[in-house]
């Protein structure tokens, strides 16, 4: 019985280690490929289920030698994949990634079979879910009527965990169901409609979303850790300082699959904050997106690296100057 749902994108990542982003025009030489399993919901499903979660995957892949790879990979993670569905009119969703030397990335997709995901079939196969799920995760690469659909055909009582990742807008009911909303610092910046440029400005948007916009909040702040916000308290958790950052690729969805399996074994939106920023600092060191996901064992290893003190809650009001990304549409 699978006590984390993710429901996402999967994709083949083609990583390029580069000098730096080539210029219009300009042709450069890599000094390194490799290839790696991708996509935020496989990476997180994968994350989820290395930090000790019972995973059931659903997504969409095509009917090719990819798509057959990457499920074998998933299955050998231990993660359920019979709700995958596999398609013969789209190429299963493929990934570009560039790495420089301060191990910062760039990336451009080309979805594929996630946006082939049939939003009438899924909502029936969450329907049939036994009982027993804790959280459901969701992120933006797969259409926003398939994260609608998912929302309202969730199994009963459990927790939705939305990552605004590739940063998109959602309608006002999806944000709010979110529990928590699970941002970076620019997607956070897009959404309230101006620059959140530290941990003190992460705070004061999570205090003023989470309870209103969503239910909980978490901004992830990269090298200055995470942000966490409920209606009843707030508070930062930071990174360790001592890690030689070699590749940031998946280390965004190293943190939401173990906040969703922390989440899932019954932790606080503060300790789940903290196990994440764990499994962030951990990612980052190694090169690859679920190739760098820790395992339970590591991240008990390294549990005592993370620290953070709550902060006070306010009552006021949040208001969105100039619309911003936050007049979500429908």
């Amino acid at each position: 019985m699978a006590s984390v749902l993710v429901v996402g994108s999967i994709n083949r990542d083609y990583v390029l280690k580069v000098e730096g982003p080539p210029r219009v025009g300009e042709t450069l030489l890599a000094s390194g490929f490799s290839q790696h399993i991708g996509g935020k919901g496989a990476n997180q499903a994968v994350a989820a289920a290395r930090a000790g979660a019972s995973v059931k995957f659903f997504g969409c892949v095509g009917n090719d030698s990819d798509g057959e790879h990457l499920l074998q990979l998933l299955d050998q993670e231990g993660i359920d994949i019979r709700n995958v569905t596999r398609v013969t009119d789209s190429h299963t969703g493929l990934a570009f990634v560039m790495v420089n030397t301060n191990g910062d990335n760039a990336i451009v997709v080309a979805p594929g079979a996630n946006h082939h995901i049939d939003a009438f079939e899924l909502g029936h196969s969450l329907r049939m879910e036994p009982p027993g799920a804790k959280v459901l995760v969701l992120q933006c690469e797969i259409p926003r009527d398939v994260i609608r659909t998912a929302i309202q055909n969730a199994p009963q009582g459990v927790r939705v965990l939305v990552n605004l990742a590739p940063f998109t807008s959602l309608p006002p009911a999806v944000v709010r169901s979110s529990d928590p909303l699970v941002m970076n610092q620019i997607e956070a910046s897009s959404f309230i409609g101006e620059p959140i440029h530290d941990v003190t400005g992460a705070l004061e948007a999570g205090r003023r979303l989470s309870g209103t916009a969503a239910t909980s909040v978490v901004i992830t702040m990269g090298a200055a850790g995470a942000v966490w916000c409920d209606a009843d308290s707030c508070g930062h958790i930071p990174a360790r300082n001592d890690v030689e950052v070699v590749d940031t690729t998946g280390a965004g969805d190293a943190f939401v699959g173990v906040l969703a399996t922390r989440l899932a074994q019954g932790d606080t939106l503060k300790d789940a904050t903290r196990w994440g920023v764990v499994a962030g600092s951990l990612a980052v060191s190694r090169l690859g997106a679920q190739s760098s996901l820790p395992t339970e064992a590591e991240l008990l290893a390294d549990a005592g690296s993370a620290s953070g003190s709550a902060c006070p809650t306010t009552s006021e009001p949040f208001s969105v100057v100039g619309g911003g990304a936050w007049s979500t549409g429908s």
